[in-house]
C-alpha cells in the first residue's frame, strides 16, 4: 500500500512538474510578444506618438535618465509631439538627446517646451518600415519556435510515458500556433497602419 501510495505522489509530482514546464514556455512565448509590441511601437507609422521617443533618455544630474521622467510628452495634434520638461533649464539637454537618437527628428526649442513635427511618409518610406516590421515579427516567431524546441528536448529526456510525452508535445504545439497567431495579426495591424495615408 505504501509502494502505491508513494508511486501516485512521485506521478502527481511529475505532473506539476509538466504542468510547470507548459507554464515556462508560455511565458517565454508572451515575453516574445511583449519585446514585438514594444519593437512595433517605436515604428512610427507618420503619426505622432508618444512611444516614438520611448528609447531616449536625458543626463539628468549624473544619470541617464528615462526622457518621460525628466518631460511630459503629448501630442496636441496627429502629426506633432509637444515635450514640457519638468525643469526649464532641461530644454537644450533633451534637445540634444532626440538629435542624436538617429530617429531623424528635429524638436523646435520655443524656450518653453520642444515641438517635433512629424512629417508623412513617403510611399518609399512605409515600404522600408513595412520590411523593418516584417523583420521583428519574423524575430518574435523564432523566438517562439527556439522555446517549442527547447521545451521538446526537455519533454524527451522526462521520465514519463510516452502517451504524457505526446500530450505534452501537443500541448507546446498548440502554445506555439497560438502565439505564432498573435504575432501575425499584430503584423498585419502594424502593416495597415503604416500602408495607411
Amino acid at each position: 500500500m505504501k509502494r502505491l501510495e508513494l508511486k501516485f505522489q512521485n506521478n502527481f509530482l511529475s505532473m506539476e512538474n509538466n504542468q510547470e514546464l507548459i507554464e515556462n514556455a508560455e511565458l517565454n512565448m508572451m515575453s516574445a510578444v511583449s519585446h514585438l509590441e514594444a519593437e512595433l511601437a517605436k515604428i512610427r507609422a507618420g503619426k505622432a506618438n508618444p512611444i516614438m521617443l520611448k528609447g531616449i533618455y536625458v543626463e539628468y544630474y549624473g544619470n541617464n535618465t528615462p526622457l518621460n521622467q525628466v518631460a511630459s510628452v503629448s501630442t496636441p495634434n496627429a502629426q506633432t509631439l509637444s515635450i514640457q520638461p519638468w525643469e526649464k533649464d532641461m530644454l537644450d539637454e533633451i534637445e540634444k538627446s532626440i538629435i542624436s537618437s538617429n530617429l531623424g527628428l528635429n524638436p523646435v526649442n520655443n524656450g518653453e517646451s520642444l515641438l517635433i513635427n512629424i512629417p508623412p511618409l513617403t510611399e518609399e518610406r512605409r515600404i522600408e518600415l513595412t520590411k523593418i516590421a516584417k523583420s521583428e515579427s519574423e524575430s518574435a516567431k523564432v523566438s517562439i519556435r527556439n522555446t517549442r524546441k527547447d521545451i521538446n528536448n526537455k519533454i524527451k529526456n522526462l521520465e514519463i510515458s510516452d502517451d504524457l510525452k505526446s500530450n505534452l508535445e501537443i500541448d507546446a504545439q498548440d502554445l506555439t500556433d497560438k502565439y505564432i497567431k498573435k504575432v501575425d495579426e499584430m503584423f498585419s495591424v502594424k502593416e495597415k497602419d503604416i500602408l495607411t495615408l
